[in-house]
């Protein structure tokens, strides 16, 4: 069976059962369309759309065709439930909805037919949707839901995602510029292993410029996961390359140089994190400490990595010398000597320092370890920061004390410095957005003040407490 096709001006709709056969023409109908849909779908779709009243009774006429023995006939009804199962009441309509999802002999197992009436109904009766969510369960899965949830939210964009190309084992449509950072690094060994041709030249593509790569979503350490093991991989390159030039986007990090702590209880993911997040920063810092970190030890060294590839570069710092101690005194009486003897100007001292850590640091000095075991109030209580400013006073440079960022890598409840120390920030975890704060944020920070810029997004002020 055919039917007329529809107006040039109305929205592409199909009411009513599948195609008939040779239609003709109706006289205002500016060309012919061959697609083929199912009548309920394309209804949905074009409820979903929202489309205008006027299209809407446009497509609900019932429209003239041929049966396959040139009788005359109508495709539709002009009652889209009714031409779904020749009924209109709404729990009719409801059970035939899980009746498409029905995947335990009780429904059809279509389950893109049911997503496409669940978001119907999503649109058009919601509570209806909400209140029967286990039931509705029953006739698949309580994933289902995310699933639909996700669909709402990313609307359109769902059907260009990689799954669903690969699920179709249409590898040669995928589009790799849409494959989000995630996902390229969960599925790249398929791309290669299905699409090696054209997976390659997209890399060569992003290599030369031509094309991008997303990395936005994936944490430093989580790029540099197979370098850190010792595997050269160029997706991880080219995504650490995309990362390195957007923070870098935001601004720079002058005049600073990062200390990390490679101490045995570091060890795991707390290692491979101040690593990766080492090489960043070195990578974002400005000449003449451009590339260069300092490592924790009796007798702290400065190093400039060394390498080309990433796997080059995370090996360096994981192989640098630690001798057994983390001496966080070590790393400014190093700093502050070296100032001292060079006579530095002190505009032309070290601006800031991130430390990468667990914060559980040698003792600074014997007088906060007596004052935590003495019971006597007048032994003074000395923290790192503290001692370290006053050999900065005593040494001529009080006003340049390096600005200094703890950022813990580990679940130590270790606080080097209390909520309102100027000079100073505490951050934790893993993540790479905390540098942004630090490269648009040029002035004088402490810890509650970073607190505060980490969540002054405009995405955080849609937050309400109610009770």
């Amino acid at each position: 069976m055919a039917t007329e096709t529809e107006p040039a001006a109305a929205p592409r709709l199909l009411l009513g059962p599948p195609l008939i056969r040779a239609a003709r023409p109706s006289p205002d109908s500016a060309a012919a369309t061959s697609d083929a849909s199912h009548p309920f779908l394309d209804l949905l779709d074009a409820a979903f759309n929202a489309p205008s009243p006027a299209a809407i009774k446009a497509a609900l006429k019932p429209r003239r065709a041929l049966t396959e023995n040139c009788s005359a006939t109508y495709a539709n009804s002009g009652n889209p439930c009714l031409d779904f199962f020749f009924q209109v009441v709404p729990d009719t309509a409801l059970r035939l909805a899980c009746n498409l999802r029905g995947v335990r002999g009780t429904g059809k197992s279509d389950r893109e037919g049911f997503y496409a009436a669940a978001l119907w109904m999503h649109e058009h009766h919601p509570r209806t949707l909400a209140c029967n969510v286990a039931a509705l369960a029953e006739f698949g899965y309580l994933k289902d839901f995310p699933e639909l949830l996700f669909r709402l939210l990313r609307g359109p964009d769902v059907l260009e995602l990689p799954e669903v190309y690969m699920s179709a084992q249409r590898w040669s449509e995928l589009p790799y510029t849409r494959v989000a950072s995630v996902a390229m690094r969960r599925y790249k060994s398929l791309f290669k292993k299905h699409d090696e041709e054209r997976f390659d030249k997209y890399l060569e593509d992003v290599e030369a410029g031509k094309a991008k790569i997303a990395a936005g979503a994936l944490l430093p350490h989580e790029i540099a996961a197979a370098a850190y093991r010792g595997q050269d991989d160029n997706v991880s390159e080219l995504q650490w390359r995309r990362m390195v030039d957007d923070l870098r986007s935001k601004g720079s990090l002058r005049n600073c140089i990062s200390v990390c702590d490679v101490s045995l209880s570091m060890s795991g993911t707390p290692m491979e994190v101040c690593i990766a997040l080492g090489v960043l920063t070195s990578e974002l810092s400005e000449e003449p400490w451009a590339g260069k970190v300092i490592t924790f030890s009796e007798n702290p060294e400065i190093h400039l990595i060394k390498g080309k590839t990433l796997r080059q570069k995370m090996d360096f710092v994981r192989r640098m010398h630690w001798a057994g101690s983390t001496n966080f005194q070590g790393v400014f009486d190093q700093i502050l000597r070296t100032a001292v003897e060079a006579s530095l100007a002190p505009e032309k001292m070290i601006r800031t320092v991130f430390v990468y850590s667990d914060m559980e640091f040698n003792m600074a000095s014997g007088s906060a370890y007596a004052a935590y075991y003495s019971r006597r109030e007048s032994v003074p209580w000395e923290t790192d920061y503290e001692v370290i400013c006053k050999k900065f006073r005593d040494a001529g440079y009080g006003d340049v004390v390096p600005q200094i960022i703890f950022w813990n890598l580990r679940d130590s409840k270790s606080t080097p410095v209390t909520s309102t120390q100027p000079g100073v920030a505490m951050v934790s975890g893993f993540s790479k957005n905390f540098l942004k704060i630090f490269l648009k944020n040029d002035g004088v920070v402490n810890p509650e003040a970073i607190m505060m810029e980490a969540i002054a997004g405009e995405e955080y002020q849609k937050l309400v407490v109610y009770d």
